[in-house]
């Protein structure tokens, strides 16, 4: 097989759209569902059967791309300065382990994408031919397999190093008991490397990189997509939003994330598809939420939310505060420009290294929810009121997203807090206690938010933080002991009726 060198690589245009690969004749004898392995350890994948059905319409959301498969062959491109960056030794070991022992191995998806682009990957994922009990064998001190809708094997190293490494997916069968619901419930059928890049998301995570041999494979037009900055679905958009509705919140993540403009189709798609994600995980929508908050792209990330309709599933209340996007009242418009600079605010702050909290992030989320709330009822100067309050709508949130205990009771208590930087709480009230508290750095992480998104109150945050650092400048012995006399005042003794 013919291979294109790429030396010296840096991300500009131009720079794949002469890398088609002519696809070689095929030596041995053709085993079905495998493939054989040329001189130079590359695999060689036989040109897909050609697709006989009518060519719907390209500029539907149900017709996939003209480059989705078609190609006669793997593109694949030699580039070894994209390979000399992978600083994971950890995953190069097991990509070597499995090679060693006769599997495929890649790196691919997330990190194959970023490191074309220029980013640095925060972790490295394997796919392989492998099966998860395969793996798991070869790794059999430090792996354990995991998942149930997607099984795959977790390898650590160490207590921070942990190589997720999955086996070569295909498409999972459709449904016999409702042919019309596409929403994937067991991804398990084990496929060919041609067919898990295939059915990935996007085209643009569908890349196998080899370390080893230093060589990049693209069987889905993911370097031309990363050329046109272009963020477009492998496969017919609609169904691929139907089959998972949190692709949605994933094509929103990278369009934001590396600034790539979405494909009209796939938009498009999102937005039909948007309701859906009510019927997905709980959990991970969740998880996408916290990462488009993460991801110092949280205000561009949150207006596509709104724009495709994705924002009222996943999160109604938040949805019903900031009302609609184009015919929003007076109110929804002012509500919705505070909550524009507290995602600014935010964004700012994540480019600087800082990581929101999982509680800070939901807190981030609802306190003008709350603030509102508390207004219209005139519960805003009752604590307890204002307590309780906060617990109806993070009990609401728990119920939705499944939140845990320990989650949905900091956040709870990080909102009431951010009266007593205003206000205090009572005549007892011990401020020095207060910074102590074991839910006070978040709280003041969130007042600081709002203090920046509002121009507003930041000598009030200056003169808590003060007071914080001298709190933790006490000598240990002093903290504990001002901690027990905080134990002591909360179990106050009933006084004895007098005779």
């Amino acid at each position: 097989m013919e291979s294109v060198a790429l030396t010296n690589w840096s991300y500009c245009p131009d720079r794949w759209r002469s890398l088609q690969v002519p696809h070689g004749p095929r030596k041995g004898r053709a085993h079905r569902g495998r493939r054989t392995a040329g001189a130079d350890g590359l695999v060689t994948v036989p040109a897909p059967a050609p697709d006989l059905r009518p060519a719907p319409d390209h500029h539907s959301a149900l017709a996939p791309h003209p480059d989705d498969g078609a190609h006669d062959g793997p593109r694949i491109i030699d580039a070894p300065d994209i390979a000399r960056r992978v600083r994971d030794e950890n995953a190069q070991r097991v990509i070597s382990r499995l090679a060693r022992n006769g599997h495929e191995a890649y790196l691919v998806g997330g990190c194959v994408r970023d490191l074309l682009v220029g980013r640095r990957p925060k972790d490295y994922d394997v796919a392989t031919s492998a099966t998860p009990r395969q793996v798991r064998r070869l790794f059999p001190r430090n792996s354990h397999i995991i998942g149930r809708r997607f099984r795959l094997v977790h390898v650590h190293y160490g207590h921070e190093s942990i190589i997720e490494t999955a086996t070569f997916r295909s498409e999972p069968q459709a449904r016999e008991d409702n042919d019309e619901d596409l929403l994937i419930v067991e991804d398990n059928v084990f496929g060919t490397a041609a067919e898990d890049a295939r059915r990935r998301d996007f085209t643009v995570n569908g890349l196998f990189l080899d370390p080893n041999s230093e060589r990049i494979i693209d069987f889905v037009g993911g370097l031309e997509d990363l050329d046109s900055r272009l963020l477009r679905t492998i496969g017919a958009p609609l169904v691929r939003m139907q089959e998972d509705p949190v692709r949605i919140l994933r094509a929103i993540k990278f369009a934001t994330r590396l600034d790539f403009h979405i494909e009209d189709a796939t938009w498009d798609a999102m937005c039909a598809t948007a309701p859906d994600l009510a019927r997905s995980a709980p959990p991970r929508v969740l998880e996408e939420i916290l990462r488009l908050l993460r991801s110092g792209t949280a205000l561009g990330a949150f207006r596509k939310l709104r724009r495709c309709g994705a924002l009222q599933p996943i999160l109604p209340d938040l949805d019903a505060h900031l009302g609609p996007l184009d015919h929003a009242d007076d109110a929804q418009r002012e509500r919705a420009e505070e909550f524009d600079r507290l995602l600014e605010a935010l964004d700012s702050d994540v480019h600087t290294g800082y990581e929101p909290t999982t509680p800070v992030c939901l807190a981030l989320l609802y306190h003008g929810i709350v603030e509102r709330d508390a207004t219209e009822r005139g519960l805003e100067d009752s604590m307890a009121d204002y307590a309780q309050l906060t617990g109806e709508h993070i009990d609401a949130l728990c119920e939705q997203t499944r939140l845990s205990r320990r989650h949905s009771g900091r956040t709870r208590r990080i909102l009431v807090q951010q009266g007593t930087f205003l206000r205090g709480s009572s005549r007892h009230f011990r401020p020095r206690l207060f910074c102590l508290s074991e839910d006070f750095p978040e709280a003041l992480e969130l007042f600081r938010l709002r203090a920046a998104a509002q121009g507003r109150g930041w000598d009030i945050y200056e003169g808590w933080a003060e007071r914080y650092r001298e709190a933790l400048a006490m000598p240990a012995e002093e903290i504990e002991a001002e901690r027990r006399r905080g134990r002591r005042r909360g179990r106050r003794r009933r006084r004895p009726r007098k005779s």
